[in-house]
C-alpha cells in the first residue's frame, strides 16, 4: 500500500508528529504550505503515486530535495515497489 505520492514512507518518518503532518494523500497541501509539485502532477494525472506514470522516473522527482540535502534514490526504489504490487 502505498503512503505518499513521492515514495516517501510515511509510517516511518520520524517528524510526522511534530510537523502535524498526516501524508501528502490525507491532505490537500503540502504541511510547510507550499506547493508540491510531485503531489499535484500525481493528482492532476489521477496517479496514486510516480511509480504509476508513464514519465518515470521523472526530473521533477529526481531533484526532489536534492537542494536540502536529500537523496531521492531511495523513494525512487520506494514508488518502483509500489507500482510492482
Amino acid at each position: 500500500m502505498y503512503q505518499s505520492r513521492c515514495g516517501v514512507c510515511c509510517d516511518e518518518c520520524t517528524r510526522k508528529e511534530s510537523v502535524n503532518c498526516k501524508g501528502c494523500i490525507h491532505m490537500d497541501a503540502p504541511f510547510w504550505g507550499g506547493i508540491c509539485e510531485v503531489k499535484a502532477c500525481c493528482e492532476t494525472k489521477s496517479l496514486n503515486h510516480c511509480g504509476e506514470c508513464d514519465a518515470f522516473p521523472c526530473e521533477t522527482l529526481s531533484a526532489m530535495g536534492v537542494a536540502e540535502g536529500f537523496d531521492p534514490a531511495p523513494k525512487i526504489e520506494q514508488c518502483r515497489k509500489w507500482a510492482k504490487e
